[in-house]
């Protein structure tokens, strides 16, 4: 690697780390100026920096205004279903998995009310979420979208990724959108599933997960079959 594509590497990961840091501190996407003024790179260099961190799905940007960052999973900059209140911030979750996952990245959030409605019935449910154990409730979620087909439309495949008050609701939902089942989670799991998925995310020379450590982690938390890239 040569001396421009370190600079270029360190630059990303600075702007990565800043955008982080904004979303976990003030419950929104950072404006350009913000990365900017934090890592002291040019214009260009900070919008080289984003379209990287789109390209290896660390932030997702607005295909229609590059400069907007949708999401830093878990944090959302747009209503997809769920708000999640610290004690000093609000946040939008990007999926029940998101929402579920706040309190084990912000280790000063002891625990955080993930707030939703269910999508068939229209009814209100609120759960306080912690790091020690599960909420308790038979409610479940639905994740619509395989894993291997997230990152094809990931805004498309996180707002479907939902939480009902129970299966009939699901099969309801289902029903009235004329789309396929896709696969059901119990609040355990999910909770599971979040617990330890962003672990490190905030901090420097966070790499994402290969598809074979990901899958190992889904098995390990108790998700099995094709929806998981598991073993049927």
């Amino acid at each position: 690697m040569d001396a421009i594509d370190a600079a270029a590497q360190a630059g990303t990961e600075q702007v990565r780390l800043a955008v982080y840091a904004h979303f976990a501190r003030t419950g929104a996407a950072p404006t350009p100026s913000e990365p900017a003024a934090r890592t002291g790179l040019a214009p260009t260099e900070l919008r080289s920096a984003l379209d990287a961190l789109h390209a290896h799905r660390d932030v997702v940007l607005d295909a229609a205004d590059g400069d907007r960052i949708l999401m830093a999973h878990p944090f959302a900059s747009v209503p997809l279903g769920f708000s999640v209140m610290g004690a000093r911030t609000l946040w939008w979750g990007g999926c029940a998995w998101d929402s579920f996952a706040v309190p084990h990245l912000l280790r000063e959030e002891s625990d955080v009310l993930v707030a939703t409605r269910c999508p068939a019935c229209d009814t209100p449910h609120a759960w306080v979420v912690g790091r020690d154990a599960p909420p308790a409730g038979d409610q479940v979620a639905h994740f619509l979208t395989p894993v291997e087909r997230i990152w094809d439309d990931v805004v498309h495949a996180c707002t479907h990724q939902r939480l009902f008050c129970s299966t009939d609701c699901v099969d309801a939902w289902l029903t009235v959108t004329g789309r396929s089942r896709g696969y059901v989670l119990d609040l355990a799991t999910l909770w599971r599933l979040a617990r330890g998925w962003y672990a490190g995310r905030l901090e420097p020379g966070y790499t994402r997960r290969d598809p074979s450590s990901a899958a190992a982690y889904f098995a390990e938390v108790g998700l099995h079959g094709l929806f998981w890239g598991l073993p049927d």
